[in-house]
Formats: C-alpha cells, sequence, structure tokens
C-alpha cells in the first residue's frame, strides 16, 4: 500500500516548545476575545472553546513547519480517500501527541478546572459511524506518527448519521448536529474551492491541434466544493497532517429574480442541491433518491479531492508523466474507487494526454484497501443511473472495461465464465470493486484472514490473474487513543512493566508482557487498574 522512502518519509520539523504561564495567560485572553467572559463567568463550553483555540495554536506552528519540511523534501503525498473518518474527540488526543496533556492538565488545575469535565464539552465529530470510520482514523494518525505526508480527504457531514437517545427504556435516533458550536480545531480554505459537476451531457468537437476528439461536459449541474482542514497530529514527532473535509456550497446562493416571481423553490434551488450532498452520512438508499444522493456524495469529495491534488502537484512539477512519483491515491473500501475514472477523466480532458498515457499515470498512482469479503458489499451502481449522473466518467469507465475485457479473452480464450465473473459493466450495473482492481497496482485487505479468503474465494479470479497486486496490511486501531488517552492508569502499568515508553511508537513490544503472565503481585496490580476504571465510570 505504502513503500517506505526517502521521498515518502519526512525528517521530523523543528521541535517547539511548550510554555505553561504562556498558556495559561492565552487561554484567559481567547475567553476574553472569544466570548467577552472571564473564568468566572464563563460556561464550561465556552471555556473549551477557548483552551482549544489555545491547542490548535500549538499545533498551527507545527503544522506550518511540517508543511515546510515537505515542501523543501519534495515529498510524496498519500491522498486518504474515505467516506467516513469516525476521529473521536480531538482536545485529549491532540494533547497526547503533542506530549504535553500533563502539563496542561496542570495548567487547568491551577484555573480551577478539570480537563476531564472539559473534554466532555466536545462532542464526537459526525465524520463516520463504524470500524471503516475508525480505522480510517487511526491510519492517517499513524502515517503521521510515522512521518507520511498525508491528506485525509472525506466529506464534512453536517449531521453524521444520527445521535442516539434513550427515552422511557426505547432508542430513539435525532440529528447530531455536532457542529452546533462550531468546530475550534478546523481552518476553512476558501482558496482551494474546487467546481463539481453532475448531469447533463457530453459532446465531441475535433481537436486539430492534437489530431483527436475532444470531451466537452456540457448542460450540468454544478456545486462549489470548500475544503476544511482539520489537524492529525503525529506523537511526539511535531510532523502535522491534514484531514481534508469537503462542504458543498452552490455556484449561486440565491436566485433573486425567481424569488420576484414567486418562484421560491426554483429561488434557492441550487443550495438545497449543494446541502443535500453534506447532511448526512450514508442517507438511505433503499430507494432510487437515495442512490442518486450517495453516489454524488461519493463523486463529490473524490473529485475535488484529485483536482486539488493535482493542482498542488503543478505547483511545483512541470510534468505530469511524473505524478506517481509524488502521489499516491488510497482509496479506503469500494466507496471512492470511482477516482480510478475520475484521474483518468482529469490527465485525458483537463491535462490533454492520450489514453494510454493516463493509464499508465493512473495505475501507478491509485491502490485499494478492500474492507469485506461479502460479495453483497462490495459497492454496485445501477448504468441507468451512474450513467445520467456522471456521464463523462461513465464513458471513461466503458472503455476500461471494454479494454479489459479484451485482455481477459487474449490470457483466458473462449473462457466466458471468466469474462461473466469479473467484467466491471455487468447485468445492467457498474462493479466498483472490479474497477479498483484493475486499475490500483495495489489491492490490501486488513487482516492477514480476510486477505487470504479474498485471495482464494471472493476476488480468486482476479488473484489468478494478477496476484502481484494482492497483498495484507493489518489495520488495527492506534494505541495512543486507546490506551494512553482511555486507559491512563493501564498505560502506566504497561510502561512500569515493559521498563520503557516505546511501545507508544511499537505496540509489538507489548508480547514484552508474556512473561508477566503468572506473576500473582502483576495480576493482583491489573485487577486493581480496572476496578479503579470501574469505581471511575
Amino acid at each position: 500500500m505504502l513503500e517506505t522512502n526517502t521521498e515518502t518519509v519526512v525528517k521530523n520539523p523543528t521541535s517547539i516548545g511548550f510554555d505553561k504561564e504562556v498558556f495559561k495567560k492565552n487561554v484567559l485572553d481567547n475567553l476574553k476575545s472569544l466570548f467577552r467572559k472571564t473564568m468566572d463567568t464563563a460556561s464550561q463550553q465556552e471555556i473549551f472553546q477557548a483552551v482549544a483555540f489555545e491547542v490548535k495554536d500549538l499545533i498551527i506552528d507545527r503544522w506550518l513547519a511540517t508543511q515546510k519540511a515537505y515542501k523543501e523534501q519534495d515529498a510524496k503525498y498519500v491522498y486518504y480517500l474515505s467516506m467516513e473518518f469516525l476521529m473521536g474527540r480531538a482536545l485529549g488526543n491532540n494533547l497526547i501527541n503533542l506530549c504535553c496533556y500533563e502539563e496542561v492538565a496542570e495548567v487547568l488545575e491551577e484555573l480551577g478546572l478539570d480537563i476531564n469535565v472539559l473534554e466532555d464539552q466536545e462532542p464526537d465529530a459526525a465524520l463516520g459511524n463504524g470500524g471503516l470510520g475508525r480505522l480510517a482514523a487511526c491510519f492517517v494518525e499513524s502515517l503521521s506518527t510515522l512521518n507520511y505526508p498525508v491528506y485525509g480527504c472525506g466529506i464534512r457531514y453536517k449531521y453524521g448519521m444520527f445521535k442516539q437517545e434513550i427515552r422511557d427504556g426505547y432508542q430513539v435516533e435525532v440529528p447530531d448536529n455536532w457542529l452546533e458550536n462550531g468546530n475550534p480545531f478546523e481552518i476553512k480554505r476558501p482558496e482551494y474551492t474546487q467546481t463539481v459537476k453532475f448531469g447533463g451531457y457530453v459532446r465531441i468537437e475535433w481537436d486539430a491541434e492534437r489530431q483527436r476528439n475532444r470531451f466537452i461536459h456540457d448542460g450540468y449541474q454544478a456545486v462549489h466544493a470548500v475544503p476544511y482542514d482539520i489537524p492529525v497530529v503525529g506523537y511526539g514527532n511535531n510532523v502535522v497532517n491534514a484531514l481534508r473535509i469537503w462542504d458543498a456550497q452552490p455556484i449561486q446562493e440565491f436566485n433573486l429574480a425567481s424569488f420576484d416571481k414567486g418562484d421560491y423553490l426554483h429561488a434557492v434551488e441550487q443550495e438545497n442541491l449543494a446541502k443535500n450532498i453534506v447532511d448526512v452520512l450514508y442517507p438511505n438508499d433503499n430507494h432510487y433518491s437515495g442512490k442518486e444522493l450517495r453516489l454524488k456524495q461519493q463523486y463529490f469529495f473524490v473529485s475535488a479531492s484529485l483536482q486539488a491534488a493535482l493542482e498542488k502537484y503543478k505547483k511545483n512539477h512541470d510534468d505530469i508523466h511524473k505524478l506517481p512519483e509524488k502521489m499516491t491515491i488510497q482509496m479506503n473500501d469500494t466507496h471512492p474507487t470511482v477516482a480510478v475514472a475520475e484521474l483518468m477523466r482529469l490527465l485525458l480532458d483537463e491535462e490533454g494526454l492520450g489514453w494510454d498515457e493516463a493509464w499508465e499515470i493512473t495505475t501507478k498512482t491509485c491502490a485499494y484497501t478492500n474492507h469485506t469479503i461479502m460479495a453483497e458489499a462490495l459497492e454496485k451502481w445501477p448504468i441507468d443511473l451512474f450513467s445520467r449522473l456522471l456521464p463523462r466518467v461513465y464513458q471513461i469507465i466503458q472503455e476500461i472495461d471494454r479494454r479489459f475485457v479484451a485482455k481477459i479473452r487474449e490470457m483466458y480464450p473462449g473462457n466466458e465464465e471468466k469474462v461473466a465473473k469479473m467484467q466491471i459493466l455487468r447485468d445492467g450495473q457498474v462493479k466498483m470493486a472490479h474497477l479498483a482492481i484493475v486499475a490500483g497496482y495495489s489491492v490490501n485487505g486488513v487482516a492477514r484472514l480476510h486477505t487470504e479468503i479474498l485471495k482464494k474465494q471472493e476476488l480468486r479470479d482476479f488473484y489468478e490473474m494478477m496476484p502481484q497486486k494482492f497483498n495484507n496490511k493489518t489495520n488495527g486501531i492506534t494505541q495512543r487513543r486507546f490506551l494512553m488517552h482511555g486507559n491512563p492508569l493501564l498505560a502506566d502499568w504497561v510502561t512500569d512493566k515493559l521498563g520503557t515508553k516505546d511501545w507508544i511508537t511499537d505496540l509489538s513490544l507489548m508480547s514484552g508482557l508474556k512473561k508477566w503472565v503468572d506473576d500473582e503481585e502483576a495480576l493482583k496490580e491489573f485487577m486493581s487498574i480496572k476496578y479503579e476504571n470501574k469505581v471511575r465510570l
């Protein structure tokens, strides 16, 4: 999935210190400037905001230093595309990775505040829902801790999926308005706004200069994609990467002429188009409108992310053919695999490359992580919906499929069963996992057993045809959030027993705990920690 080389892993940017008195003063100043409050009149939410903004200031210096180091070293970037990032609360995790959690807790205590109470003021960012999103969040944090330059790319959902409340013993689903008080850690980046187009048709013009056809997308609807960057702090190395989440904004906010004519729905039509795209994570897709909205969401953030990535590359590099040397597109499950055809579209239609040139670049740039062994969970789209919503992208997938089918028939003459199993376009559907495997230079499962099942069962035909692409990357959750932050008593016990803190960045050292498995005193300590945690709960 990722190769460790000097072009990818960067040297640590400059170390930046922590001053407790400066931190304390700035928190008090933030209360005044943000809320016109002092410590004795501010609410816990306002104090949280003041502390969070000061922590962001600590991060910003490291963020700037990181970007400077990347530029100086001409680093290779990973663009990790995922429909969800279940990030969790940011304040405590950022402080742990900045290695100043205890110092900040002491400052707050001196101000009469409990850091645990303040952390409870922060809502979970409603950007993910389950295991896929949690692994994505841990993955980008681990990349930062390992000094990899990365952008996690997704959608800035307004409400996420839902928030659960228990009323009279029953679960009730209510909107999760996590942005009600704003997100103090995000930075809006309107200068990198992109335009994303849906629907319409493709017309063909002859390009006399290049002696080939030009494909022009017309009659489309469009929205602006506006990025917000959230810092992803590496542990103890001063590296800060970005989670870039895209908000949808209308091209034209409000049509006054339509409003004046009494056509109130048309007046806000573009606003509603944009709003719907980013309202909810995983809209219900058991009906046509839901399917259409979900496909819009996927194309929206993929197209915006790739347009921005190419712009960034072209600022410092003249030769588009060398793109794979400076960029990897990691597609997290099948949701973002429209990236394959979108990158081809950008290279063909915007950069003016020929098919073979564009395909060589794409197949050296895209990689695919598969999260499921269930065939029914491998995403498929009805061709009529896909071709209507993304007409030019669909044309490109048709050509990818045509060439791939010819390759199958060349390798397996007369074996139409192979064609039926492996085609991208089949049975009235666009099979996104097939597209990702055909185009990706790497296909990985997320656990050893999972990868073996993919190779021997669900994706066996692809594995037999292109075994060099398949590999395993065991995904897990980061010990920094789920042990250091989640269970500090146990974390201290582990450090004491191992005699080192190196497990914080090297989880394999945990095997050193085996020697304590029959030690009665150690087991007593372990059970005491469990008890203390239950009391705390």
